[in-house]
């Protein structure tokens, strides 16, 4: 498999989540300060933390994609390690952060490094259970799941978008999309969701099942990665 990554990127992002991470604490600490120090000031103060706490969950929105090792592109490669060099995986080089292009077609893969429990029920992804600890980390320290539903077609949108203005249309294939969640520790109950759920050990496989119901032929997928390249 052949792997393209833009490594700019990723070291601007980290350097960014750095800076968003320090200036929080800095803040946050210059708020506590402020509000023992100088009471009649409790309204800077305030104002202080919420930012510093904003300035934290940037960072930690950054930290999580681009400064933890190993990273979700990283993690990725790992997971499809195997497949032949009929595939290409493109980090943050598409208009979807994460491309797979071979001849099972393309494939939007968005990583979650969420623990816990993980189910779909009425139209949603959530993390449930644990104890006290991890409800905490979930409040304060940890990213939700967010909304797949809406973020997943819209990358696979934006990659439609880009092949129709360099492809005939009836070259341009359907992107397919996956939710990989990454940590061993994620229990996944997810019968009835509408995307590909599913963690990382088990990827490739579903990559290969698709390839041999729906394959990309090799002509079409030379001439994509041409443009994506």
């Amino acid at each position: 498999m052949k792997v393209i990554t833009n490594d700019n990127l990723i070291k601007r992002n980290r350097l960014l989540g750095q800076i968003a991470t320090i200036s929080g604490l800095l803040v946050l600490v210059g708020g506590m300060f402020v509000s023992f120090r100088y009471p009649t000031f409790a309204g800077l103060a305030w104002v202080a933390l919420l930012v510093g706490f904003a300035l934290s969950q940037i960072g930690l929105y950054f930290g999580n994609r681009w400064g933890r090792r190993p990273r979700p592109d990283e993690l990725i490669d790992q997971g499809l390690k195997g497949l032949n060099d009929q595939y290409s995986i493109y980090h943050y080089t598409t208009p979807a952060a994460h491309l797979l292009v071979g001849p099972s077609g393309l494939w939007v893969i968005m990583p979650y490094y969420q623990v816990g429990k993980i189910v779909y029920e009425k139209g949603r992804w959530k993390q449930k259970g644990g104890g006290f600890m991890q409800r905490y980390l979930r409040a304060f320290a940890q990213e939700g799941i967010g909304r797949p539903d809406l973020e997943a077609p819209a990358e696979a949108e934006a990659i439609t978008r880009f092949l129709k203005k360099r492809l005939s249309d009836e070259n341009i294939p359907e992107a397919h999309t996956a939710l990989v969640f990454t940590n061993e520790k994620a229990e996944l109950e997810v019968d009835g969701a509408p995307i590909l759920t599913l963690p990382l050990k088990k990827l490739k496989e579903a990559i290969r099942k698709s390839a041999k119901e729906n394959s990309l032929s090799p002509l079409l997928t030379t001439e994509i990665n041409e443009l994506l390249g």
